[in-house]
């Protein structure tokens, strides 16, 4: 059965079924094939990155990255996903940067002034001036005292044990805080 149905009846072409045309060569652009046989042609340059061996540090980010998809994440750890939204971010950094730490060189003007005005008998008390304050321990004391008037977390720090506590202390000494994303 399977011999004779190979060699059978040729089916009548369709009639009004368009004629295939044979594609004219143009001589000028002949293909000439390659022989990457030993002796011939040069192997094409191949992208090897796939097969790299990368960095440590590499290796270890997308392991983190893979682990975090897989495994069910804690609430208190989750809680670093949720960060403000770019617009507010950049007005809170812009805030931030009206309030930055004064140089070594500024604050040595600024003794020097008071010396002078102490020296000549002025006695103006001019105030610190109002910085950020930063640093785990001491902004811990800050909101524990409920001095602090804004917290402001990073969203990346490593490890992240060190800060997963800071948020339910702030919610607790109600004081309010946010998380920001670089």
């Amino acid at each position: 059965m399977g011999k004779a149905a190979k060699g059978g009846k040729k089916l009548p072409n369709a009639p009004l079924a368009a004629k295939k045309t044979k594609a004219v060569k143009n001589p000028l652009f002949e293909k000439t094939p390659r022989n990457f046989r030993l002796g011939g042609d040069i192997q094409p340059k191949r992208d090897l990155t796939r097969f790299v061996r990368w960095p440590k540090y590499v290796r270890l980010q997308r392991m983190k990255k893979i682990m975090i998809m897989r495994l069910k994440m804690p609430p208190a750890i989750n809680q670093f996903n949720m960060t403000i939204d770019k617009n507010q971010a950049a007005t809170l950094l812009r805030l931030l940067k009206k309030y930055q730490p004064e140089t070594n060189e500024a604050k040595k003007n600024r003794l020097m002034e008071e010396a002078v005005a102490k020296k000549d008998g002025l006695d103006t008390k001019s105030k610190k001036p109002q910085v950020i304050k930063y640093g785990l321990n001491h902004v811990t004391t800050l909101i524990e005292q409920k001095v602090a008037k804004l917290v402001v977390i990073a969203h990346d720090v490593e490890p992240i044990e060190t800060v997963c506590w800071l948020p339910a202390l702030c919610r607790k000494k109600d004081v309010p805080y946010c998380i920001i994303k670089g």
